[in-house]
């Protein structure tokens, strides 16, 4: 078990300006019927844009910039418009050519070279601040199926927004409403990019549950809507009838189970030496710590300046003398646990597990305390922490670890956990906090910093790791803007200035007569 750290500063230009002014928020417009997720505005110095597929790693063209004559220092025009999601890895890649003749064929022109990046690092190497467009949401239902025995039901609502290839993510949960069947929920709000990647007229699924203490809720009904008809607001065309397919299926007279509407809108590891072991270091392929170490590092590792990351171990018995530890640094060097890069982690992350013996119990509270220090000296909002935390599920301080998320909240930090194996994962469950706020001795988590996704959710079928790693990566990533910019908001702190245009420097031709 592990936890690498990313620690993000707030976008700034590096002091090279490797990119230029290449980023800026492209334009919004409200009344449009499509609008994407985050658009960002690239203006580059390359006349060939190409982007990368997830599954088969094909280079596909997006776009090619003007022409611009006899010169070794153009300044295109041409922006390229692209859909940016935070939580994606975008690979992206620069071709220049100087061009010959007037023929679309890029053979038929001098290739002059290439150059590779991903959009992460494009937006992080600039001070841009995402503008999320928010809309304020409040629900009620009437009539409700009654679920439980000695009550009537607690139900809660799930949204879900539907993704390119059909399939739904989870983007919010409500509170519970504790024993009616005509429940009012309070108010809350959402970004549109969260509830439908900004497009007005993509599905919106909504389920409806009644809440069960020992995690098994029961399925009530649900129904789709989308942005555009949400923001209507109250009318007869926001009254949504909850469908429970396997009633409607079964009963003739079956008309609905109830109805909605928008009141207004504003294991142990084990040896890793064995192939039982969650940890076992495989020669052809990696685990699933790895797995989800690459998936989620890959991304964030753009928005950190320097590439360093401090990646600690805990719950085992270290050399020489068998102590047990729970914050140990897994490159072995306590007063400087940082690694180069991903790679780096990965690289100390299985040195470590031949020098150490992984033993309980597991506790959590010591890394997490371990970055809020890290955190609580730096309030300016010219730092941003993302804890990663990998586990089997199994927790030994739940209420120490509760204590820390609720200190924590009142930090610039997020923590990610991913829960791996076949364990089950309530604890988890609890500290993810969507259902319930966390609390520890009466006193409430300022605001939601925890993630928790089980990794066997996100596997492919067909043993396709990249699309298991993408399909992870993608929903635990999915929140840390909306934290980032709730910790930016509570204390009025402003996104650095845009730094000033790329100026090229000026060649003077020298010719000796």
């Amino acid at each position: 078990m592990f936890a690498p750290v990313k620690r993000s500063a707030q976008p700034q230009l590096d002091g090279g300006g490797r990119f230029g002014n290449m980023a800026s928020v492209g334009e919004f417009n409200s009344l449009s019927a499509s609008i994407p997720a985050t658009r960002v505005e690239v203006s580059v110095s390359f006349c060939v844009l190409y982007t990368q597929g997830i599954g088969n790693k094909e280079w596909r063209e997006f776009g090619r910039t003007e022409v611009i004559d006899n010169t070794l220092n153009p300044d295109f025009v041409r922006k390229f418009i692209m859909d940016y999601f935070f939580e994606e890895r975008e690979n992206l890649r620069f071709d220049l050519y100087d061009v010959d003749s007037k023929s679309p064929n890029l053979s038929k022109h001098d290739f002059l070279g290439q150059v590779f990046c991903t959009l992460g690092e494009i937006v992080g190497s600039q001070g841009i601040l995402f503008f999320l467009m928010q809309m304020t949401c409040c629900f009620c239902a009437n009539k409700l199926d009654k679920k439980d025995f000695f009550g009537k039901s607690d139900p809660f609502l799930v949204f879900y927004r539907s993704n390119e290839d059909g399939s739904f993510t989870i983007c919010h949960k409500t509170e519970v409403v504790k024993n009616t069947l005509n429940p009012v929920w309070q108010a809350f709000k959402i970004s549109v990019r969260a509830l439908c990647n900004g497009d007005y007229d993509r599905t919106i699924k909504i389920e409806v549950y009644d809440w069960e203490r020992d995690g098994s809720h029961d399925f009530i009904g649900e129904f789709t809507t989308s942005y555009r008809e949400m923001s209507r607001g109250q009318s007869q065309f926001n009254v949504y009838e909850v469908i429970n397919p396997k009633k409607k299926g079964k009963k003739k007279k079956y008309i609905n189970s109830g109805t909605v509407n928008t009141s207004d809108l504003y294991v142990s590891t084990g040896n890793p030496a064995q192939p039982t072991s969650l940890h076992y270091m495989n020669p052809y392929q990696l685990n699933a710590y790895g797995m989800a170490l690459k998936a989620v590092g890959e991304i964030i590792q753009d928005y950190d300046s320097d590439k360093m990351f401090p990646a600690l171990g805990f719950g085992a018995k270290l050399p020489p003398d068998g102590r047990v530890s729970h914050e140990f640094a897994l490159n072995g060097n306590p007063q400087n646990p940082y690694c180069s890069g991903i790679d780096g982690v990965m690289e100390a992350y299985y040195r470590s597990l031949k020098s150490v013996q992984l033993y309980g119990p597991t506790n959590f509270a010591p890394v997490i305390s371990h970055v809020a220090r890290y955190a609580s000296s730096v309030k300016d909002g010219s730092q941003y922490f993302v804890l990663l935390i990998i586990t089997d599920g199994v927790i030994s301080d739940m209420a120490q670890t509760k204590e820390s998320i609720v200190n924590a909240s009142k930090l610039p930090m997020s923590i990610i956990i991913v829960g791996v194996g076949p364990a089950e994962f309530d604890a988890m469950e609890e500290l993810d906090g969507d259902v319930v706020r966390i609390s520890s001795r009466g006193k409430y988590a300022e605001r939601d910093i925890v993630q928790f996704v089980p990794f066997r959710d996100y596997i492919d079928r067909s043993g396709n790791h990249v699309l298991s790693m993408a399909r992870l990566a993608k929903d635990v990533l999915a929140e840390i803007p909306d934290q980032f910019l709730s910790y930016m908001r509570a204390r009025g702190i402003k996104p650095s200035p845009a730094p000033p245009p790329y100026t090229p420097p000026l060649h003077v031709l020298q010719t000796q007569i």
